[in-house]
């Protein structure tokens, strides 16, 4: 992997919680690097001692990634090359690695991802709810104001929603959730690809009660809710969609015929539409 002209910055997933769930393109590139970018150099070493690599280490974290940046472009600069790792996951979606990336495209240098371990994907696939289309929203606000905006955006969206919550914070969160979202299905996923892993279908209410009895709530946890149905009471949506599409409309005029005829809102034809169209495809 070394290169007589510029260096390539390759973005790392790792495991987000069992060390087992690593890609072998993953290791090889850990180990063929000049440096590795980590979030927490003591967590990366558990995992990178578990597969036998001994790359260079530099802590690169939300605080330190400004001044770091220079670093990693000098690295690149000098012909080596450098993967960006963090404590789990895939870097650059949920924290703010994003600068560095953009920095150094901005200088020339090549990026490639290296795919792999993600707890918004893993959570959706175990949900049981709609993950056609889904709205990610990071880590939950931790101010109660900017939390109720935070819900009331999520009470509004059609499409499936997941955020990301700490244990030491989520019941003042489902405390909120529970007052706007109401009877919206929601599944809370704790410690997930580990040992203990819990699922809890319910609503923010029934699964509040549930973890209010605990002495402790322990692990990440990810946030799945169901999206809002726009479909007013006795209309089926399905139905009205397949049948305008029979009649040949599509897209936007379709929505606007469900609503002129069936007075559906448009946006949940719309969404239907193309929910049926890719089931179709499949």
């Amino acid at each position: 992997m070394k290169s007589t002209d510029k260096g390539v910055l390759h973005v790392v997933a790792t495991p987000i919680g069992n060390l087992e769930d690593i890609t072998m393109r993953a290791v090889s590139v850990l180990k063929s690097v000049d440096l590795i970018a980590c979030e927490d150099t003591r967590k990366s070493l558990v995992l990178l001692r578990r597969w036998g690599v001994a790359t260079e280490l530099m802590s690169l974290h939300r605080f330190s990634e400004s001044r770091r940046i220079g670093t990693v472009i000098q690295r690149l600069d000098q012909g080596q090359n450098v993967a960006l790792i963090t404590d789990a996951g895939t870097p650059a979606v949920s924290y703010p690695w994003n600068r560095l990336v953009r920095a150094v495209l901005e200088s020339g240098f090549k990026v490639t991802p290296i795919p792999g371990p993600s707890s918004i994907m893993a959570a959706l696939s175990v949900a049981g709810m709609d993950a056609s289309t889904f709205l990610f929203l990071g880590f939950a606000p931790r101010k109660d104001d900017h939390r109720r905006a935070f819900f009331e955006e999520i009470r509004d969206a059609i499409r499936t929603s997941i955020f990301l919550e700490t244990p030491k914070r989520i019941l003042d969160t489902l405390k909120i959730g529970a007052d706007i979202l109401g009877d919206r299905s929601m599944v809370i996923l704790r410690e997930l690809t580990k040992i203990h892993v819990e699922i809890l279908p319910g609503t923010a209410a029934s699964i509040l009660r549930d973890l209010e009895t605990r002495h402790a709530v322990k692990g990440e946890i990810a946030v799945v809710v169901q999206g809002r149905s726009d479909a007013p009471a006795g209309v089926d949506m399905e139905q009205v969609v397949q049948t305008l599409m029979r009649e040949g409309f599509t897209g936007k005029r379709l929505a606007d015929e469900a609503a002129r005829r069936f007075g559906a809102k448009k946006t949940a034809a719309y969404e239907a539409f193309l929910k049926m169209r890719r089931d179709s495809w499949e």
